[in-house]
């Protein structure tokens, strides 16, 4: 009797999800892969076309998507990179002695909470007019420019855009990683003389190995669908040049009325962020370790 209660409670509570997850996840999904079979502009009067695979073969000549991957999968390492270190740096330094820790930690996550949106608008602002001011006035023309009309430096803009959105929030998963670690273990660290270097490399980091899965494939993942900041701040120019992928995928769909090519990029986007987010989860859950 306790039994059936037990699965009446959990059938109350995971149906509901069950059923959203299906309708706004699911649904949009399968219909979305069928579409890629056709050639159709999104326009329901209109007359589907199948065209089987042509719409997938397509994509290995168009240069435009292949540039766009390329800049993705640039922006994508360069981006984890930097947002794991300054994450993992902030996060040893607020779990420190230091006497702002509380102040430092509120600072460091504040620009999570500022959506993608006005950041980028709000760091065009300062690309374009304090970039070149402090240019002017120290003569460092060469570094203080307007990096957005750069084709070389515009890819950096948005990985410093997207690092400082993003370091906040990964800091707060090592600060969580960190605080998990028994005290005892560190102490008999120190009492056996080691030293700080030494507790972080054979202590800390190994501990915090499931911290650098969750970390590692939250940045992954939201590095390959950036879309927000990469609107507002390069808008995909100069010259296309920091066109991403989902930003190509939005203009094929919406821009060029190519409804059918462009599901056609968005699966093959979806494997693409599946099979590395999977592979790099399966990786480093294979190097946690447990005490």
């Amino acid at each position: 009797m306790q039994n059936k209660i037990n699965k009446g409670w959990y059938l109350l509570f995971t149906a509901p999800l069950f059923i959203i997850f299906l309708t706004v996840v699911v649904i949009p999904f399968v219909i979305g892969i069928y579409y890629s079979f056709f050639k159709w502009d999104g326009i329901a009067a209109n007359p589907k076309v199948f065209v089987g695979f042509d719409n997938f073969i397509k994509l290995f000549g168009d240069t435009r998507f292949l540039e766009s991957t390329w800049k993705t999968t640039l922006f994508t390492i360069l981006a984890v990179i930097s947002v794991n270190i300054v994450g993992l740096v902030f996060a040893l330094l607020v779990t420190s002695k230091l006497r702002t820790s509380n102040a430092a930690r509120t600072m460091v996550f504040m620009p999570y909470l500022i959506g993608g949106l006005i950041l980028g608008y709000i760091w065009q602002f300062i690309f374009l007019d304090v970039f070149t001011l402090i240019g002017e006035v120290t003569g460092l023309e060469n570094v203080f420019f307007n990096w957005l009309i750069d084709m070389d430096f515009a890819l950096y803009a948005l990985v410093f855009v997207f690092t400082w959105q993003m370091a906040g929030y990964i800091m707060i998963i090592y600060i969580a990683g960190i605080h998990s670690i028994p005290n005892d273990v560190m102490e008999a660290s120190m009492i056996d003389g080691a030293s700080w270097w030494q507790r972080l490399k054979n202590i800390t980091f190994p501990l915090l190995m499931p911290a650098f899965t969750i970390s590692l494939f939250l940045t992954l993942s939201s590095a390959f669908k950036i879309y927000d900041v990469n609107l507002s701040l390069t808008g995909g120019g100069p010259a296309n040049s920091t066109e991403m992928f989902a930003m190509n995928i939005y203009n094929e769909i919406f821009g060029y009325g190519n409804y059918g090519y462009g599901q056609a990029k968005a699966i093959i986007f979806f494997l693409i962020v599946a099979a590395i987010t999977l592979t790099q989860v399966y990786i480093t859950k294979k190097r946690e370790v447990e005490l």
